[in-house]
């Protein structure tokens, strides 16, 4: 009841505090810095080795297994680690612990990435490292499977006709098919950052 009371003593203070209310309202707002992606640090890093025509069983013998053990051996704060090899590709997920560094991790990933080029097979070029934000999470994998076409010609019509669809989507990066020969099948997948 009491700032009833001293609202009508003194009208003049409280339509000034009013204003200037408005007016810091309108200035915070016009200040305050907006993303549609805000700088999320998601502790995952992807190395994706390269080696065409190698058969996936030799490319896990070979590249996958001993990439993996560097990476457990030599890189701190892992928390796990995953991997998807396929024909003449090896896609390993190295999940980090919630606390970690992500830049500190990635030098560590792409260091020890670099010192393990020379133990793999002769012309093995070093690794892409993508490292996860907001904006580049994959949302979408699309897999194509055919028993009567070559896998050439579904790599064309994954590339040809697939992306080409995608491609206007506003704010698309398309990765390349890939893919090989799986029971008795050819296919190749997608995949959509």
């Amino acid at each position: 009841m009491w700032i009833v009371r001293l609202a009508l003593r003194r009208p003049y203070t409280f339509v000034v505090a009013a204003i200037l209310i408005l007016l810091l309202g309108i200035v915070s707002i016009r200040n305050t810095p907006t993303d549609i992606f805000p700088n999320i640090d998601i502790p995952v890093v992807s190395v994706i080795w390269n080696y065409s025509g190698l058969p996936p069983s030799q490319m896990e013998k070979y590249i996958t297994t001993f990439s993996e053990y560097s990476l457990s051996a030599g890189v701190n704060d892992v928390r796990s680690i995953e991997s998807q090899t396929v024909n003449g590709a090896a896609v390993i997920k190295v999940y980090f612990q919630p606390n970690v560094k992500i830049a500190e991790a990635v030098a560590q990933v792409v260091s020890i990435s670099q010192t393990i080029i020379r133990r793999m097979p002769l012309g093995t070029v070093p690794p892409l490292i993508l490292r996860y934000e907001a904006s580049s999470v994959p949302i979408l994998q699309m897999s194509l499977s055919s028993n009567k076409l070559s896998e050439s010609q579904l790599y064309d019509f994954g590339i040809y006709r697939i992306r080409t669809a995608i491609a206007p989507v506003r704010g698309a990066r398309l990765a390349l098919p890939y893919g090989g020969n799986r029971a008795k099948s050819r296919w190749i997948s997608i995949r959509l950052p």
